[in-house]
């Protein structure tokens, strides 16, 4: 009986691990100092010296964008604010992860269609958590 208890107790516990990846984070107002008032779906020329800030927002099993067009060349200051879980974006093609409430900046200096996603196992609607980031 008493391994019949660790069993069940081992079980609870892997649950809540799971359950709590996405439900654990709270954005509680933080921000990763870049402005959201940008939209992250126009392309324009890239201007010399200038950042383009953009802000993507996670809730449980989507992203509030999921396509982003930049300019090839474009310097790209990239926000995560979690608003519902605990997410990151990781974009395939540029190495780059940004987590909650963090800002990553790089320049898209590939064209094409580069997948980007969720790589926090955040439950069982991890998998629709991608999009793709569009540089022409």
């Amino acid at each position: 009986m008493t391994k019949g208890w660790g069993v069940l107790t081992g079980w609870m516990i892997a649950a809540a691990l799971a359950l709590t990846a996405c439900g654990g984070g709270d954005a509680g107002g933080q921000t990763g100092g870049a402005s959201s008032s940008q939209p992250a779906s126009s392309a324009s020329s890239a201007a010399a010296g200038s950042t383009k800030a953009i802000t993507v927002k996670a809730s449980n099993f989507k992203f509030d964008q999921t396509e982003i067009k930049v300019a090839k060349g474009e310097t790209i200051a990239l926000t995560l604010e979690n608003e519902q879980g605990n997410h990151s974006l990781k974009i395939d093609g540029y190495d780059k992860t940004v987590k909650g409430g963090k800002t990553v900046t790089f320049t898209a200096d590939r064209t094409g269609e580069f997948k980007f996603y969720c790589d926090v196992m955040c439950g069982s609607g991890h998998a629709d958590m991608v999009g793709k980031l569009i540089v022409e």
